[in-house]
């Protein structure tokens, strides 16, 4: 699991940390830069997967777009720390160069214990990179090799497998199979599409090739957990159009008719279901949703939260709606509810919410919600300034 992030010079986060938890709720204030951090956790993946040009331009963005303006900096720092349960907690960190795109300094560890160390143009490269920790103390040896080559993100995007096993391989996997949904829109989820890759667009396209490709039995899971909330739903069915082009569609019963629906004509909210769901499924090890509830009935509001909490993934939404606060359990919200807010700088800070006295004494007698409604988020970083000073 990831156990937090640290990002310093990207767009309004600056010296910014960010707790996380198995499910991650960010609240605030419009503005306040709760889908800033989706992108930040977005660009931290593609830092693994190389390639930030093709990222920037999916984003409609350029490399200046994504550092801070409140700053002077210019490198983006991060650091991330990982909880593995085979290896214990692990940092990976780096200073991302704007105009290259790439990790000029790059850091793994544990402890004192580097995996990895890229500096000066020269990756040194931990020999005894095992899961035997114990032999890789006795035998801290790294092997040290001028970088010729070109690329973007991390060394490790470019690396060779056998290179990377152990912590390394463990660590990119996870990292890069962090997964955003922070676009998500109706019209993209109901283009039909050619392959998907193993997982959706930002935006949710490619989901009629990705239901097609998880074949029948994924079809049948996902119906299955559907037709508790849409009764009349018999059937989810994809078919190859000309090209390769896969069309997604709906059979549903309504006393003795039945009516076949295309994507283009099914509502918002079971789309979405569709894609949320779809993707519980995926290879996707942290998932990202951006403001969760939209599109969403409040009646499935409450089915959609259980099946985000009970995931075994990691996830992290934005959220607005007081309703998916109390669809909670008291420990997830302590746990989870992350309150953003800016400072007079600017700057985009972060605070569980439950952590701060008001809201914990609240919590006492209200539920998760109740007390996000009994608050005014406008003077709320007040109460986290004072305890601060």
């Amino acid at each position: 699991m990831i156990k937090s992030i640290w990002i310093d010079n990207f767009k309004s986060l600056v010296d910014f940390e960010l707790p996380l938890s198995k499910f991650t709720c960010l609240v605030g204030l419009n503005g306040a830069g709760k889908s800033t951090v989706l992108q930040a956790m977005d660009f931290i993946s593609q830092l693994m997967l190389g390639d930030l040009d093709e990222w920037l331009k999916t984003r409609h963005w350029e490399s200046a777009d994504i550092n801070s303006k409140l700053t002077k900096a210019s490198n983006i720092e991060f650091k991330v720390v990982l909880e593995m349960p085979e290896f214990g907690e692990v940092n990976w960190e780096g200073s991302v160069n704007r105009t290259t795109l790439r990790c000029t300094q790059e850091k793994v560890s544990i402890g004192h214990m580097n995996y990895l160390k890229v500096e000066d143009g020269h990756c040194f490269l931990g020999k005894y990179n095992s899961q035997n920790i114990s032999e890789v103390l006795e035998k801290s040896l790294l092997e040290r090799f001028t970088i010729m080559f070109e690329y973007q993100g991390s060394i490790l995007s470019q690396l060779k497998n056998s290179q990377t096993e152990g912590i390394l391989y463990s660590l990119k996997h996870l990292i890069s199979k962090i997964h955003s949904l922070d676009l998500l829109s109706p019209e993209l989820l109901r283009s039909q599409t050619k392959i998907s890759d193993g997982q959706l667009g930002l935006g949710g396209q490619k989901l009629s090739s990705f239901i097609h490709e998880s074949g029948k039995e994924g079809k049948n899971t996902l119906k299955n957990e559907l037709k508790n909330i849409y009764s009349q739903l018999d059937s989810i069915d994809t078919k190859s159009l000309r090209a390769g082009w896969k069309q997604l569609e709906i059979t549903e019963h309504f006393g003795e008719q039945k009516l076949k629906t295309t994507a283009r004509h099914m509502n918002d909210g079971m789309l979405r279901l569709m894609a949320v769901l779809s993707q519980l499924e995926s290879g996707s090890e942290f998932l990202l949703f951006d403001e969760i509830e939209n599109g969403i009935n409040p009646e499935l509001v409450e089915f959609l939260i259980d099946h985000l909490v009970k995931a075994e993934k990691q996830i992290m939404v934005t959220t607005h709606s007081p309703m998916i606060l109390n669809f909670l359990e008291d420990e997830t919200a302590r746990q989870g509810i992350v309150y953003l807010y800016k400072t007079e700088s600017g700057f985009t800070k972060a605070k569980k919410l439950f952590e701060i006295p008001s809201q914990a004494k609240k919590l006492q007698f209200m539920g998760p919600g109740e007390v996000f409604i009994d608050t005014d988020l406008t003077h709320l970083f007040r109460e986290i300034a004072e305890i601060s000073s």
